[in-house]
């Protein structure tokens, strides 16, 4: 069993060790080793369908017919040329120079970097959709880097591509080189937990699915491990659509999608600048429609925008500019207008937008009327690897189920999250799946909350209940690190490391399932064994004259109010009397020190 999560984290260490020590920024960085990092994937998947196409490969004069590029079209996977496969890279003698290798136009090549960029040109010649977009400045490395770089990704545990482990380190580095990247354009990549969040509460199944700005596809690979959980192809079922203006996304998405094995069609530059264009033509005719926009876009030209339509509720406030100083509600109106009449979407959006007033307002209250906003979810702070904002998820549907047309679920998700390191936070897998499950249960989907809670047995086991379960856990927990402290207490110098990383392993895994207890705790105290009810300072089902009566707020904080304090046991005054003490005992202490340091720096004449 690859333990992934260590996998990722080493690869990035050896290969963000390169990039320090070559004085490349991330930005020179991070397209190239992403490229090679999608040529280990291509080779995987050769070697895996050139295995099952030699299974079954006709005999001639006691010779196997080699497999040929036909084969592989079949098969949806990339042909690979010998000077484009992976091995061929890294068992290349250290003098290219004095090699004599030539690329596919017979110039001579004098470096491993051209040696590369020729690879890259011979697959793009196997993919329309991969043309002229892999990298091909692959001679900014040296020789010494770029062949290290090559053996980084060497790793024979990336060879495991039924459980998709280079689409996984592909968007971990991703995601690392987002935090490593200030985008001018928003934020080119989108946290997979609010994604998922979005893809799950959609439930893609088949249909087009439009995401207008696209950054780097994480919507549709996303809804691609959807769609085949639930057992179906995603080529097959869905239609991917997407328009990106940075063109340099474009390449990150297309990139993305062939690392999963995914087609698109995706159009970047000024003609996908979604403010003035319907790059695919689209409007209307989506089944699902996700995105993470630019937020707070300004100076929009608010003519060239009028002319471009999908703009059903109106135009949003134009200033004496004749410019949109604030593009949020354009955004809103092309998500709905992209939607046919049983289309649903789902996207993030600036938490000010909920109740922003004028125009903005006007348009709002039209489109709660229509009875197609279903679901709106706030998240907190530094969600996001670039921005510290907090921010909103929209859902609409036009399939809206009649007895729910006058309803809107709200879900206030501020305080609940986590904290994956200072700047950033998180849903972890159960806690989007318990949010999800207050949407099962708001539109009656009983049957899918009774099978997460058998998962959840599942996992914990069927003999105790949940807060037994967690209690044993808590138990287990604190025995193991008594025991681990005591253990490395005892233990010889040169064994306190290796003592210390074995108990590690245990305590982490008890702590991963003291995680899944207190979640499933979390759930089952709110709802029982399937019963929706709204939860004070977390969900609300409110109708569309409880939204009019607040003045058509799509906030969730102004709808399911403030959860009831839990009494911790602490006497106030008594604590606030400790704490008192303490404050002015730690400012003696810095008086006293301060008065050292001056009479050291006396001593010392200064």
């Amino acid at each position: 069993m690859i333990n992934i999560r260590k996998l990722e984290s080493e690869l990035w260490e050896s290969a963000d060790l390169l990039r320090a020590g070559s004085k490349l920024t991330s930005n020179q960085y991070c397209m190239p080793v992403l490229g090679l990092i999608f040529l280990r994937y291509a080779y995987s998947r050769f070697k895996l369908v050139e295995a099952e196409i030699l299974k079954d490969r006709p005999v001639r004069n006691g010779q196997v017919l080699p497999v040929e590029e036909s084969d592989f079209v079949s098969r949806s996977a990339l042909f690979l040329p010998r000077e484009a496969q992976y091995a061929y890279l890294v068992d290349l003698p250290e003098n290219i120079a004095a090699a004599g290798l030539t690329n596919r136009n017979g110039q001579v090549m004098n470096s491993l970097g051209e040696v590369v960029n020729n690879a890259m040109e011979l697959v793009e010649e196997q993919s329309e959709q991969l043309s002229g977009v892999l990298p091909k400045d692959y001679t900014m490395f040296s020789d010494e880097l770029l062949a290290e770089l090559l053996r980084i990704f060497n790793n024979s545990a990336l060879d495991d591509v039924g459980g998709d482990v280079i689409g996984r380190i592909y968007e971990y580095f991703l995601n690392k080189f987002a935090k490593n990247i200030a985008q001018d354009d928003g934020v080119f990549f989108t946290p997979k937990s609010l994604v998922k969040m979005i893809v799950n509460i959609l439930e893609p199944r088949e249909g087009i699915l439009l995401d207008p700005a696209c950054g780097s596809g994480g919507m549709f690979v996303q809804t691609g491990d959807f769609v085949e959980h639930a057992g179906m192809l995603a080529n097959n079922t869905m239609t991917f659509y997407g328009q990106e203006k940075v063109e340099y996304n474009a390449q990150l998405c297309l990139m993305n999608l062939a690392v999963h094995g995914l087609s698109g069609v995706i159009k970047s530059g000024d003609e996908a600048n979604t403010f003035y264009h319907d790059a695919h033509n689209l409007d209307g005719c989506c089944d699902y429609v996700m995105a993470n926009p630019p937020f707070n876009v300004d100076k929009v030209k608010a003519e060239s925008a009028q002319n471009a339509g999908r703009l059903p509720f109106g135009m949003p406030t134009v200033n004496k500019n004749k410019e949109v100083s604030n593009a949020n509600y354009l955004w809103i109106s092309y998500f709905y207008s992209y939607l046919n009449e049983d289309g649903r979407a789902g996207f993030v959006m600036a938490s000010s937008a909920t109740d922003s007033q004028g125009k903005d307002k006007d348009i709002r209250e039209k489109l709660v009327r229509t009875g197609h906003v279903d679901v709106m979810i706030s998240a907190g702070n530094n969600f996001f690897y670039t921005k510290s904002l907090p921010c909103s998820l929209w859902f609409f549907d036009k399939g809206k189920k009649e007895e729910l047309r006058d309803k809107v679920l709200f879900i206030d998700a501020r305080n609940y999250y986590t904290v994956v390191d200072r700047t950033l936070n998180e849903w972890n897998e159960w806690q989007l799946k318990n949010l999800n499950a207050i949407v099962w249960l708001y539109r009656g989907e009983v049957d899918k909350y009774q099978e997460l809670l058998s998962e959840y047995r599942q996992e914990l086991g069927d003999q105790l209940s949940f807060p037994e379960r967690a209690q044993q856990l808590e138990a287990d927990l604190q025995s193991a690190r008594a025991e681990a402290r005591e253990a490395v207490a005892q233990a010889a110098r040169k064994d306190k490391k290796r003592i210390e990383a074995e108990y590690q392993d245990t305590i982490q895994a008890l702590e991963q399932k003291l995680t899944v207890a207190k979640e499933a705790l979390w759930l089952t105290e709110k709802f029982g064994d399937g019963v929706y009810a709204d939860i004070p300072g977390l969900c609300k089902a409110a109708t569309l004259e409880e939204i009019e009566q607040k003045g058509f707020s799509l906030t969730p904080g102004a709808y399911v109010g403030v959860a009831p304090a839990e009494d911790d046991g602490v006497d106030f005054h008594e604590r606030m009397t400790e704490i008192h003490k303490e404050l002015l005992e730690l400012q003696a202490e810095s008086d006293r020190l301060m008065e050292t340091i001056s009479k050291n720096w006396e001593e010392m004449g200064l």
